[in-house]
């Protein structure tokens, strides 16, 4: 974790957002109005600049020094993905409702923005994933980054899939199922968890196998070092399956193709601010701490 005091490398800042936001456009207005007394140019996406009408163009992750997200989380993850490992800060700015992963919401935006740009904030380094669909060749078909995870799993179909796990070459079971999530420590409060799999602590770098839904009660979550190769085989079940990535994106996936992940080259930093910790956000987020704090009262 590093905390980075100057921001006079970061001027070049990505904007990046969820159209359906009722508050959007009176968010891009604010943030036109501040960013040049703050020494920053901004540069929107397509859809976004179509409302702005002003800024710069954003096209490829190499045009800037930072990024903001304005939506949920899985607009913050949707941004991790257009960076495709390039190391640079993530502000996430809550426009919904839970935001695990953002640092504020669109009350404090104005005062979030200006933080950063004062370097007042943490760039917290998150693992994320590479995955690969190999066709039945052995050839690459399609690659993706993910933050969350890489879930491959059955269609609208009833009946169970039997998938073979291996890791670094070794088979290490069958799981019949509907699915299999693999995801970071920061996707194990997403699908994973639903699915029955642990809370890891984004910092704790690892990769976590969960099964959705499992016929055998002996098929548990199972947590990998993070330097391993997991490689998934779908052995029957229906003629086609789904791989989804971060839940947002992916593609077919059929008998005799195999789906390899591994820890991605680079991390995500994700930014937040002094004070606020993981723990923070579970009580808040979870309920952890009473009723109370998840409506935003303190302890």
């Amino acid at each position: 974790v590093a905390r980075l005091r100057s921001t006079r490398q970061l001027m070049r800042v990505g904007v990046i957002g969820h159209k359906g936001y009722v508050g959007l456009p009176a968010i891009l207005g604010t943030l036109l109005d501040i960013a040049p007394a703050l020494g920053l140019t901004l540069l929107f996406e397509h859809d976004l600049w179509e409302i702005a009408k002003e800024g710069e163009r954003l096209e490829t992750p190499e045009q800037v020094d930072a990024l903001f997200t304005l939506g949920g989380d899985g607009t913050l993850l949707r941004g991790a993905r257009f960076l495709n490992g390039r190391t640079v800060p993530i502000l996430g700015i809550n426009l919904g409702r839970l935001g695990f992963l953002t640092a504020c919401s669109a009350e404090e935006f104005v005062t979030g923005v200006r933080r950063f740009a004062s370097g007042d904030f943490v760039s917290e380094p998150r693992m994320a994933l590479e995955s690969c669909a190999l066709d039945r060749d052995g050839l690459e078909r399609c690659s993706w980054l993910s933050l969350n995870d890489v879930v491959l799993h059955k269609g609208g179909f009833a009946r169970v899939v039997k998938f073979t796990v291996f890791v670094d070459d070794e088979a290490i079971g069958s799981y019949s199922a509907d699915g299999l999530v693999v995801s970071t420590p920061t996707g194990s409060t997403g699908y994973s968890l639903s699915a029955g799999g642990p809370i890891v602590v984004p910092t704790v770098e690892s990769i976590v196998l969960t099964p959705v839904s499992p016929h055998t009660l002996a098929m548990r979550p199972l947590v990998l070092p993070p330097q391993v190769e997991v490689k998934v085989r779908a052995d029957d079940g229906p003629e086609e399956l789904l791989v989804t990535i971060d839940g947002q994106v992916g593609t077919t996936f059929t008998g005799g193709e195999t789906l390899v992940v591994r820890r991605a080259r680079n991390p995500v930093q994700i930014v937040r601010f002094p004070g606020t910790t993981f723990f923070t956000r579970l009580r808040r987020k979870l309920g952890w701490g009473g009723l109370s704090e998840r409506d935003g009262e303190t302890i």
